[in-house]
């Protein structure tokens, strides 16, 4: 085949089955083949489209695609990237505009949750992802101590398409992260004592009376244990999924199996179990074995790290993943690792729709 013979379509036909080495299916198949360029010359670039900007080593692609090609006469072979963000949009019947929910939550105290909520949300925003952040620990919300935002909520008033005055709160941008917390509201040593109804129609106003606008992903860091929130999540909108976190010892890990039974119970999806505090002292693989044990996705561990609790204290979240952070490493690969697990849930079944924002 001489240079000036090859096309489009005999470039996409060639690349076309190779499989995506992160879902499995065919890039065809997943329709990443964004665009094909062929020049006089023979020149070739070609835009492969990511389901997500967190996809993990994408040169794989690249690598497979040059591969591939290599046996026709083409001249250079450019790969380039870009993304859109999948989802299921399931926050639409309320008025969200949030392609993806996470919830991240726990089966006790004490395990170092709302760190990887705050965690995940940076590290998503990180790699270019539009991302909210909603503190839904009522009882003890820290969020906004670890994210360094000490500013009050603004109000806003917008009119519906029927005319109605609406009044939603205005979020705190804290790093380019959109964030809201009941803490925003109350004093630092100020207790909330509520009963589950008054919980319930906070974390509701939280949702929908929260100005998100449009986001890739919107990270709900959970109370500790089984209670109220996740049967109201589980009520108001679909979630992308829940993440449960666990320190690697044996005694968090049965709290751990009973946040995956409430999960379970209201039918939200558990995305995965993430290690934290892993090192000497709780030791190290015990998420790792018991996520084998129930069929989960193990979705990475972070280690016992000063650092992680120095920026935390400081309130400075998004400082671990500066370049010379030692924890990035480690926050990177679960931040990865959960996007992807979103992103194969809803590409790797065939049948499976992707709904857009309307």
């Amino acid at each position: 085949m001489s240079e000036s013979n090859v096309t489009e379509s005999e470039i996409r036909d060639a690349i076309a089955g190779i499989p995506d080495p992160e879902i499995g299916r065919s890039l065809g198949e997943l329709d990443m083949i964004k665009k094909i360029m062929v020049e006089s010359s023979g020149q070739v670039q070609i835009e492969i489209e990511l389901p997500t900007p967190a996809y993990p080593n994408h040169e794989r692609i690249s690598e497979a695609i040059q591969k591939t090609l290599s046996e026709k006469s083409l001249g250079n072979v450019s790969v380039l990237f870009s993304s859109d963000v999948k989802g299921k949009n399931t926050g639409g019947g309320i008025g969200l505009k949030v392609k993806n929910i996470i919830a991240v939550g726990s089966g006790k105290g004490g395990v170092g949750k709302s760190t990887v909520a705050a965690s995940l949300a940076y590290g998503l925003n990180s790699m270019g992802c539009k991302v909210g952040l909603l503190d839904a620990d009522v009882y003890g919300p820290s969020i906004p101590h670890m994210v360094g935002a000490t500013e009050k909520p603004s109000a806003i008033e917008e009119t519906s398409a029927s005319g109605e005055t609406i009044t939603r709160v205005q979020p705190i941008d804290a790093h380019g992260v959109k964030v809201i917390s009941m803490g925003f509201f109350i004093d630092s040593d100020q207790a909330v004592i509520w009963r589950g109804p008054l919980l319930h129609r906070a974390i509701t106003q939280f949702l929908k009376e929260t100005n998100w606008g449009e986001l890739d992903y919107l990270i709900i860091d959970m109370p500790p244990g089984t209670g109220d929130v996740c049967l109201t999540l589980s009520q108001s909108v679909g979630l992308a999924g829940a993440v449960v976190v666990c320190t690697p010892q044996q005694v968090a890990l049965l709290d751990a199996i009973k946040a995956i039974s409430m999960f379970n119970q209201v039918n939200i999806p558990v995305l995965g179990i993430v290690e934290n505090m892993t090192g000497e002292i709780f030791g190290r693989g015990g998420a790792k074995k018991k996520a084998e044990e129930l069929g989960l996705p193990f979705l990475g561990e972070i280690p016992i790290e000063a650092n992680i609790r120095i920026q935390g204290d400081a309130g400075k979240i998004a400082d671990l993943f500066k370049e010379d952070s030692p924890a990035r490493p480690y926050l990177i690969d679960v931040t990865q690792r959960i996007a992807m697990q979103i992103a194969k849930e809803l590409l790797e079944t065939p049948s499976m729709p992707t709904l857009e924002i309307l």
